[in-house]
């Protein structure tokens, strides 16, 4: 008998952006298998009146309340409203933030959106971000010696997203295509720069994936064959291979989401520098 999943309402609500209050949201909620979050987030709430149409809205639909907001008044009054109506509310960043006190000996800036700034490692960032869209898919190899990170792989292994994961992070990342018998860009032999690492996974695991995506098939597309086992065994052979033979490491996706394999090619890296 299947089991039913229970559901409740997990209410964010953040003076900026609320990317962390997501983030920290999602995480503990996927600790909770038998129940789902129905999220409501409201962002960029800075004022006394925002707040307080806020919480109208909470009464209506009770449940938790996440939040970050850094002025204090107004975490205050959201305590109280909430403890008015009888909700759990829960300032995310407050514990954090007096640790971080207690332990430099320096209050809080208290600055809204710190975390957004306009510094080096935004710019850093939106560099990455470019660099790894130039390079998806095996383009511009004349520059592959300009990546912090190379991953290469057969179709389907999560070469682009963990691309454009490592980039939100600020590194540069290029990701190329293995094809049995085509010959990978000598720029890529040459580099010396970055970690090269190649990405594998089950033929199932890659078959599946395959056969859930939209192709768009073009004429010649042989569909079967992409999604054969058999063949996808030999293109996994030939990648293990190719990596064995160069000496680059190897990470299974199989059971990993984007962002352990992210985390373990950061591993990796920071070991070989």
């Amino acid at each position: 008998m299947e089991n039913k999943k229970s559901f409740f309402h997990l209410h964010l609500i953040s003076d900026s952006t609320g990317e962390t209050l997501m983030s920290a949201g999602r995480a503990v909620s996927a600790q909770f298998h038998a129940s789902m979050p129905v999220e409501h987030v409201y962002p960029m709430i800075r004022n006394q009146n925002q707040l307080a149409q806020v919480v109208d809205l909470i009464d209506k639909e009770p449940g938790i309340v996440l939040y970050t907001i850094v002025d204090q008044h107004l975490a205050e009054f959201l305590d109280l409203r909430c403890h008015a109506i009888g909700v759990p509310c829960v300032n995310v960043l407050e514990p954090i933030i007096g640790i971080f006190q207690t332990y430099l000996g320096a209050p809080s800036r208290r600055r809204v959106g710190a975390q957004h700034a306009l510094n080096a490692d935004y710019f850093a960032r939106i560099e990455a971000l470019n660099f790894a869209m130039d390079h998806d898919d095996g383009q511009m190899p004349e520059t592959y010696d300009e990546a912090d990170i190379v991953i290469i792989g057969i179709s389907r292994t999560s070469k682009t997203p963990t691309s454009i994961y490592l980039a939100n992070r600020g590194i540069k990342t290029a990701n190329i295509p293995v094809v049995p018998n085509v010959p990978l860009p000598d720029s890529l032999y040459a580099a010396t720069r970055p970690l090269i690492v190649g990405l594998v996974a089950t033929s199932d695991r890659i078959s599946q994936v395959r056969e859930n995506r939209e192709l768009g098939a073009t004429g010649g597309f042989d569909s079967g064959r992409y999604t054969d086992r058999a063949t996808i065994m030999e293109e996994l052979k030939y990648a293990r291979a190719l990596c064995a033979r160069n000496n680059w490491p190897l990470i299974d996706v199989t059971r990993r989401s984007i962002e352990e394999t992210a985390a373990a090619i950061l591993a990796l890296r920071s070991r070989t520098r």
